[in-house]
């Protein structure tokens, strides 16, 4: 058990940080005993086998026990077993540091000191932790950072700092029972008819792009010739289709979407409105933000998609801004598709600080917004579904990759081979720290002018190949909360163990939960280590860690 202590403005933050690393803790009582005690900031305590203390500036602890500061600011990356963490509060460096496993990634100073004092260890960290969550959960990462799994990060620090100082770990890690990591796709459908779009900015970008960009993707490598020609013909066909001679080949998403994805959920987000270009805090949006169409106008296509088990929610427009517009939004889409329990991802990804109230106001069950326009990676630092702190109930299933960012000129312009670097890095990433990939691939990103079916195709084959779990969003945020609704407590039959119990389940067709025990390494704690040690114990309802320890030590 882990005793925490922390400045009361932050219980949120420290809540909502231990509901992503699922371990046993509680805050600290100074009538109970702990084998680890975390501190953020300058608490008093009683001793723990381990001890640790978060701190980005010097405290009267680091006196007492005589931790020389050598230096203080903020903003600096810090490097951790050949990884970066990027601190954007502040941070110290101590001189004569023992070990130098967490460092400035420039000056190589140390950010971490350690000492035993008899029966005890104690680890003083040269941050403050749930500063860092709060900043990650609300402000996010700039897209400098986009590619660290930043938070993800400093939930692997603390678990080595126990594990390595002799302390065995439960955790109820964020992978499904039989799978590797969870992936879900989903699909923005911004412009499902290329004929309701007549000399307008979406038509005009097409034509732009479909002959000049096209033949700039050629030279480039981006493009093979074969697809440069596909889309000169689509351009020349253009007309026909105005006519209703030829095929409205965006209208064909629905198809070539279930086609590529047989026997994997996928989730379509549709607009409710047309002709709305919505709200911005500042005034209106662009005019060119209004969609064509509304989620009405595609009704026999949304009643395919549910038939094959695949999940609509809500491209919203308003909502992010405005409840009562966002409510209106929900009830139009819920008369269509007939579920109560409808996610969104706003339209253009337009979010602030106040959107998880507005979109929990709305009657939005989770929301698939966070995440970058121009670049991929990880905005809030996590791979994980989180609540945001403003919210009550509401779940963020961040948006991790999309694919305008990753082959539009203005945004990363990867050839097909650098953005396979880039998506296999983060599949790694998802396998070493679990959680939910989402990916967006929007309706018309396999036809003229895009055509990036054929990258798609080979990510889903190289998905399969790597265990992930196929889930719907809906699905995916089920799991979490499946995951959140797990506490631990005393055992009755074994009064010195701890009993991981599910408090509610709703996703009752969902993969089981596991329980991790992470085996105490009794060496140094700066030292590299290969794969780590642990076993799982899968679990539906309850399961003792004593039963997880005795298969581990057998």
């Amino acid at each position: 058990m882990i005793g925490v202590l922390a400045d009361p403005s932050e219980e949120l933050v420290v809540r909502e940080f231990f509901q992503l690393f699922k371990t046993p803790w509680e805050f600290y009582d100074s009538n109970r005993e702990y084998d680890v005690v975390l501190s953020a900031g300058d608490h008093p305590f009683d001793a723990a086998r381990l001890v640790l203390v978060y701190a980005g500036r010097k405290i009267p602890f680091d006196t007492q026990h005589g931790f020389v500061i050598a230096s203080q600011r903020s903003n600096r990356v810090l490097s951790y077993k050949g990884n970066k963490i990027p601190i954007y509060g502040g941070t110290v460096t101590f001189s004569d540091a023992t070990g130098d496993f967490l460092k400035d990634g420039n000056s190589g100073a140390c950010s971490a000191h350690m000492s035993r004092h008899e029966e005890s260890i104690v680890a003083r960290i040269g941050y403050d932790l749930f500063s860092e969550i709060r900043t990650l959960l609300t402000s996010g990462q700039s897209p400098a950072n986009a590619n660290i799994p930043t938070l993800e990060l400093h939930v692997a620090l603390l678990r080595d700092l126990i594990t390595d100082c002799g302390l065995s770990l439960f955790e109820i890690p964020p992978v499904p029972e039989g799978y590797g990591f969870i992936v879900c796709l989903t699909h923005d459908i911004d412009n499902p008819s290329i004929r309701r779009h007549r000399w307008d900015y979406t038509i005009c970008g097409f034509l732009y792009r479909a002959v000049f960009g096209s033949i700039g993707n050629v030279l480039g490598g981006r493009l093979r010739f074969q697809d440069l020609i596909r889309n000169l013909a689509a351009v020349s066909k253009l007309p026909f289709v105005y006519l209703g001679i030829a095929k409205d080949f965006w209208r064909e998403f629905d198809d070539c979407y279930l086609d590529l994805e047989t026997d994997l959920a996928s989730t379509f987000f549709v607009i409710a409105s047309k002709n709305n270009c919505g709200q911005r805090v500042d005034g209106r949006a662009q005019k060119h933000r209004a969609s064509k169409y509304e989620a009405r106008d595609i009704a026999d296509t949304i009643q395919k998609l549910t038939a094959a088990g695949c999940e609509i929610g809500l491209h919203g427009v308003d909502a992010w801004l405005d409840c009562a517009a966002g409510h209106e939004e929900f009830e139009k889409l819920r008369e269509l598709v007939g579920f109560s329990e409808v996610g969104v991802r706003m339209h253009w990804l337009y979010y602030d600080d106040e959107s998880p109230v507005a979109l929990e106001k709305a009657g939005a069950d989770y929301d698939s917004t966070v995440g970058f326009n121009e670049t991929v990676g990880y905005r809030a630092g996590t791979i994980q579904a989180y609540k945001p702190l403003q919210a009550t109930q509401l779940l963020e299933l961040p948006l991790h990759v999309m694919d305008t960012a990753l082959f539009y000129p203005d945004y990363l312009d990867l050839t097909p081979n650098e953005a396979r670097v880039v998506l296999n890095r983060m599949v790694d990433n998802a396998i070493q720290f679990g959680g939910c990939l989402t990916i967006n691939w929007h309706d018309r990103s396999l036809f003229p002018e895009r055509l990036w079916e054929m990258f798609y195709r080979e990510l889903l084959e190289s998905l399969k190949s790597r265990r992930a779990w196929f889930a719907t969003a809906g699905q995916a945020v089920a799991w979490f909360r499946k995951r959140r609704a797990t506490v631990f407590e005393s055992d009755a039959a074994e009064p010195e163990a701890v009993c991981a119990r599910v408090t509610s389940d709703n996703a009752v067709d969902s993969p089981r939960l596991l329980l991790r025990v992470h085996g105490a390494r009794s060496h140094h704690p700066t030292r590299e280590r290969g794969a780590d040690s642990y076993i799982d114990l899968p679990f539906e309802k309850q399961v003792s860690t004593n039963s997880v320890s005795r298969l581990a030590h057998k």
